[in-house]
C-alpha cells in the first residue's frame, strides 16, 4: 500500500531524510520510530504530497507522489492527523467535520452518518455543538482524528497522535487506534513513544535521518540479544538441570541453583511447556518470566551508534 525506495529530502545542505527504503502492506499498522529531528514528519509530508522529494521514489497504492495527477488521487485516499491539529476553532465540532466532508464531496447523509459515528467512538458526540476552540488538547486531538477519517480513507497517517496529551487522553487515542486496527485499516504512525508503538504496530521502522532497522517488534528486540525464560525454583534441584539439558541446549542454573535460564526460539510461546517440563522433572516452580533485550534496548543502541 505504501512503498518508498531511496526516498531523500534535502533542505539546502541539510539532509533531513537520507535514502530511506521501506514498504507498508495493506491493513498493516506501521510504526515510524525515532527521536525528535529524525525526519519522521518530513517523510510523512513527502508521502502525503505536501512537500516534494529531492530524490528517490514513493508510491501510495498505484500512485506516484511525484506526479501531479497522482498526487490529487493520493490526497483523496489518505487521511492525515498532523502534529498541529489546525482546527477551525470558532466552529463547533460537528461543523468542523461537516466542512471537511463537504470538501471531500460527501453527500449530506454520508456526512451525517460519519460525523455521528466518529464523534461517538471518540466520546465527543455530546460536545458536537460546542466550539472547537473551547476544547482541551485531548479533545482537539480526538476531533482531528475524526476529521482525518471523515471521508473513510484507505490510508491514515498519524504524526505523534498522543504527544503532549495527559495519560487519560493518550489512552483514549491508543484505544481508538486499536479499534481502527481491527477494521484492517492501513495506518502509518509517527512516534517516539516506544511503549505506544510496541503495543499497536505490526511492523516498526527506526529512523534517524537514515533508516536504521525494520521489522516486527519481536524481530527488533532480537537484534540486541536473545530473550530468555527465567524459571525461579522454590528450592534448588540439580536433577532438573540434568534431566532437561538435552531437550533444552544451553540450559543453565544460577550459582545457588534457584534460577534456571532457558534460551528457546519463542520465549513467550514456550513458557507453558518449559514450566510443565520443569515440574515433570521434579522442580517446584516459584516464578516464570521472560527477560533480555527489549525494543527500548534496540532503539537506544541503534540511535546512539548512529550518533557516535
Amino acid at each position: 500500500m505504501i512503498e518508498a525506495k531511496g526516498l531523500t529530502k534535502k533542505f539546502g545542505e541539510l539532509t533531513a531524510v537520507d535514502a530511506v527504503t521501506f514498504s507498508v502492506a495493506e491493513g498493516e499498522v506501521f510504526g515510524f520510530l525515532g527521536p525528535n529531528g529524525a525526519g519522521k514528519t518530513t517523510t510523512v509530508r513527502m508521502l502525503c504530497c505536501l512537500i516534494s522529494k529531492t530524490s528517490g521514489e514513493a508510491r501510495i497504492g498505484d500512485y506516484d507522489v511525484s506526479k501531479e495527477q497522482d498526487s490529487i488521487k493520493i490526497r483523496q485516499m489518505i487521511g492525515v492527523v498532523p502534529d498541529n491539529v489546525g482546527l477551525y476553532e470558532p466552529l463547533s465540532a460537528y461543523k468542523n467535520l461537516d466542512l471537511y466532508g463537504r470538501l471531500y464531496g460527501m453527500t449530506e447523509m454520508k456526512r451525517r452518518e460519519s460525523i455521528q459515528r466518529y464523534l461517538t467512538m471518540l466520546g465527543l458526540w455530546e460536545k458536537r455543538d460546542v466550539p472547537a476552540g473551547t476544547f482541551s488538547k485531548g479533545m482537539k486531538q480526538k476531533l482531528a482524528i475524526a476529521r482525518a477519517l471523515i471521508h473513510d480513507p484507505e490510508v491514515l497517517f498519524m504524526d505523534e497522535p498522543t504527544a503532549n496529551l495527559d495519560p487519560e487522553s493518550a489512552k483514549t487515542v491508543r484505544d481508538f487506534i486499536m479499534e481502527l486496527k481491527k477494521e484492517k485499516r492501513t495506518i502509518f504512525l509517527n512516534s517516539h513513544n516506544l511503549d505506544e508503538v510496541e503495543k499497536v504496530c505490526d511492523k516498526i521502522a527506526i529512523l534517524n535521518t537514515k533508516l536504521m532497522a525494520t521489522g516486527t517488534p519481536a524481530e527488533l528486540e532480537g537484534m540486541v540479544g536473545a530473550r530468555k525464560v527465567m524459571i525461579g525454583l522454590a528450592q534448588a534441584n540439580g536433577a532438573v538441570v540434568e534431566s532437561l539439558s538435552k531437550k533444552y541446549p544451553g540450559l543453565t542454573a544460577s550459582p545457588d541453583g534457584m534460577t534456571l535460564t532457558f534460551a528457546p526460539k519463542d520465549p513467550e510461546g514456550q513458557i507453558p511447556d518449559i514450566v510443565e517440563a520443569v515440574v515433570r522433572a521434579g522442580g517446584r516452580v516459584r516464578s516464570a518470566a521472560v527477560e533480555g533485550s527489549t525494543l527500548e534496548a534496540t532503539y537506544l543502541q541503534l540511535v546512539r551508534r548512529d550518533a557516535s
